[in-house]
């Protein structure tokens, strides 16, 4: 099977987008895994800080192992959004494909000096784990002023010679820029645009397979902005939605019935359709 590495290379060349999706229970990482055999793509699974608090970051790491090798699909384990140089560090040891420091709220030259320090670490370690790096500050959905999320605004988004100059100094792997995107969906509302000229001129300064996070929502910019150089594509809110309604509709369904396998079964295939859908869109698999 080829590395998480050799595929990010063949999405940058095709033009295509691996899916990252983030899971916080068994029946989340087996409709992500089952949705990508079905489609006979790579995907990449992505715990977070709280995600892997939840589910520990050995556990992860053997769960992950455990389905690709029963699976034999290309499956790989990412420690998403990671905050600190020793937690990175952490998910490195454990066996983790990649690991992204997020170092968007420190300063250029603070986020720097934090960032090659991970990278070293990675490139030095047994499997040569990629390192995905943060730039630009993305949008919350949840905090929203004037109908307008919080963050998304011209000066916190990635400015291209400062993508340029983080990228040259740590050697990272990937990076992730902020070009409009936010994190989660809109309540009642439209995401805002991607910058996709942005993410084209990022791409083109950096020559970096790039990483869109907050997907969730922005259906209608996904190929454009494949096309234009962003490589993998972020997606969890989604899938927490789909998950809790198809939890929802069983128990109304049955409400006397409270075995978590039966109704943990309905939110897992509720999730699959999601990520099946959206592997394809990255895909262009018509």
């Amino acid at each position: 099977m080829k590395t998480l590495r050799a595929y990010i290379a063949e999405a940058k060349r095709d033009k295509k987008a691996i899916g990252h999706f983030n899971f916080s229970n068994i029946e989340g990482l087996w409709a992500i895994a089952h949705g990508a055999q079905n489609v006979g793509v790579p995907v990449i699974v992505g715990v977070s800080e709280g995600e892997e608090r939840a589910i520990g970051i050995n556990e992860a790491v053997a769960m992950v192992r455990s389905i690709r090798s029963n699976l034999k699909i290309p499956i790989f384990l990412n420690a998403d959004h990671h905050y600190s140089v020793d937690n990175v560090k952490k998910c490195i040891d454990a066996g983790y494909d990649s690991v992204i420091f997020d170092g968007a709220k420190l300063s250029l030259e603070e986020n720097i000096e934090k960032s090659r320090e991970c990278v070293e670490y990675a490139h030095k370690s047994l499997h040569d784990v990629i390192v995905e790096v943060e730039l630009g500050y993305i949008g919350q959905s949840s905090k929203v002023l004037d109908g307008v999320p919080e963050g998304v605004s011209l000066e916190n988004l990635t400015k291209v010679e400062d993508a340029q100059k983080l990228m040259k100094e740590t050697g990272a792997d990937m990076l992730a820029p902020a070009v409009g995107n936010i994190h989660g969906m809109m309540k009642g509302g439209v995401d805002p645009s991607l910058d996709i000229n942005r993410i084209r001129e990022i791409a083109k300064a950096t020559d970096t397979p790039l990483v869109l996070h907050g997907g969730s929502g922005n259906d209608a910019d996904f190929e454009e902005a494949i096309r234009s150089g962003i490589c993998v594509v972020h997606i969890n809110t989604e899938l927490r939605k789909a998950y809790t309604e198809g939890v929802k509709k069983y128990m109304a369904e049955n409400p006397e019935d409270v075995a978590p396998y039966k109704y943990g079964e309905a939110g897992k295939l509720s999730m699959q359709k999601v990520v099946e859908e959206k592997l394809k869109v990255f895909s262009r698999i018509k």
